[in-house]
């Protein structure tokens, strides 16, 4: 008899189990296309820049030891940090869920029953002497341990602590993005800084030429051979350039406070090279091959394992709705009066169970979370393509940029020293008669803005250099 309810009872599970996998909708995958081009251009070059740490890709001392305290002090690096932890904790839960639960319980109490309720009626015919009545109220202690577990036979808890790892990983990953932005950031504002120090001294120095201009033409106004026109010409363009000279100063303060703020310092003077700017020479930057990107970007990396993610996330809402199984036990001692509680087996109380529930009538809510979860998977693919066509692009950009900015920077050059030439021309004209004043000076505003497009000129190399170790996915490792 108990052999035939054995199989009774398996069969009503199959039939449970039967029904409830019948309804799983059928979704649409979508699989990634991981393709991108052999090489950028002719060039297959295997050497890549990314793999050079940081602190031997960027060679000034001064730049260096910011990166160091910024990547110690930054308060958003630190936020994410955090954030690292708070994902890491995450999968221990994970891990922890697919495990048996184990506790202890004690406890104590009384119970009164009406007479004429069942158990009232129990007692009260249990009360045959008055020596062997029952307590009234009945009291009750009680001291047992149970355990609690769900068999992970769809693999729903197991996929789901895989899942919460691949988030771990790619939140590693995103601070690992977060930490090539940074450096880049401050690279980039040092060379900015540079590039405005070295503008300041070009308009200090082009105050002095103009000064001195100003003293010649007033020696001329006082030999009448210039009129007071000329005098006020040569004054508006002085006070001009020395007005400059402040606008320059906020940007280098406020250009100092944003390298302060990324290395959590309060505004202070920012040490510097001191060398002049226009001598730096910009490295030259192996791109390897696009392929290469997959490895070093870490939001390309970020954006695979947000995938992974993804898939197995797919997996455990699919596995909702399959029956899930658990079993629950326990063992302990229970009797109305203290002095009984321990003794055995009249005290004794075991109990194991097992469970097997299953979703049959509306299952809407585990539909939409299973079709929520495909179309999470689907926009994790797009992003992740996304991701590479991004870089793609932006080292393509960069690589297009660099060779523009080095023939732009050789045009310049030459622009600034015939500029300069003519400055000195202009001037034994004027002194000769032979040119007007407006020649003169026409002829030192070019020269300036000549020598400030030269720096900012520069300044761009520099910055397409950084931003190209960026899109490699450099500063990271």
């Amino acid at each position: 008899m108990n052999r035939k309810k054995i199989i009774q009872g398996v069969g009503i599970s199959m039939l449970f189990l039967l029904v409830s996998a019948c309804g799983v909708p059928k979704l649409t995958q979508k699989e990634v296309n991981k393709e991108i081009p052999a090489s950028y251009n002719s060039s297959r070059d295997t050497l890549n820049s990314a793999t050079i740490n940081w602190k031997e890709f960027f060679t000034d001392p001064h730049l260096n030891r910011l990166i160091d305290t910024a990547l110690a002090n930054n308060q958003e690096l630190n936020i994410i940090l955090q954030e690292l932890q708070i994902t890491k904790n995450e999968v221990q839960a994970k891990k922890g869920e697919y495990l048996p639960f184990v506790g202890l319980r004690g406890g104590a109490g009384f119970e009164k029953s009406g007479r004429y309720t069942r158990n009232g009626a129990v007692e009260e015919s249990l009360n045959i002497k008055d020596e062997k009545t029952m307590p009234d109220p009945l009291p009750d202690y009680m001291l047992s341990a149970y355990a609690t577990w769900e068999i992970d036979i769809w693999h729903k808890l197991r996929n789901s602590k895989k899942a919460a790892v691949m988030n771990y990983l790619s939140s590693v990953e995103g601070k690992n993005f977060m930490t090539t932005n940074l450096i880049a950031e401050l690279a980039n504002s040092y060379y900015e800084l540079l590039a405005l120090d070295n503008q300041l001294d070009i308009v200090q120095r082009n105050v002095a030429i103009q000064t001195n201009a100003l003293r010649i033409v007033r020696l001329q106004k006082e030999a009448t051979r210039v009129t007071s026109l000329a005098v006020r010409k040569f004054e508006a363009e002085v006070f001009h350039t020395r007005s400059l000279q402040y606008e320059i100063q906020q940007e280098i303060t406020e250009k100092e406070n944003r390298i302060n703020f990324l290395v959590g310092h309060f505004p202070q003077h920012v040490e510097r090279s001191n060398k002049n700017f226009d001598t730096l020479i910009p490295k030259k930057i192996h791109t390897g091959l696009p392929a290469q990107l997959l490895e070093n970007r870490p939001d390309i990396k970020q954006a695979e394992l947000e995938l992974s993610a993804a898939k197995l996330n797919i997996k455990v809402a699919k596995a909702r709705f399959y029956p899930s199984l658990g079993i629950s036990a326990g063992i302990g001692f229970q009797a109305f009066d203290p002095s009984y509680l321990l003794k055995t087996p009249e005290s004794l109380l075991y109990s194991l169970a097992g469970d097997l529930t299953a979703p049959l009538i509306n299952r809407n809510a585990i539909k939409a979370a299973y079709s929520s979860a495909n179309a999470k998977q689907i926009q994790a693919v797009y992003n992740y393509e996304r991701s590479i066509l991004k870089a793609y692009i932006e080292v393509a950009n960069q690589l297009a940029k660099i060779d523009n900015l080095e023939k732009s920077y050789n045009l310049k050059a030459q622009e600034v020293e015939a500029l300069t030439k003519s400055i000195n021309i202009a001037n034994d004209l004027f002194k000769s008669a032979r040119a007007d004043y407006m020649e003169v000076l026409l002829t030192q505003r070019d020269a300036l803005e000549s020598k400030f497009e030269l720096v900012e000129t520069k300044k761009n190399q520099l910055n397409a250099l950084v931003d190209m170790y960026q899109a490699l996915g450099g500063g990271w490792n």
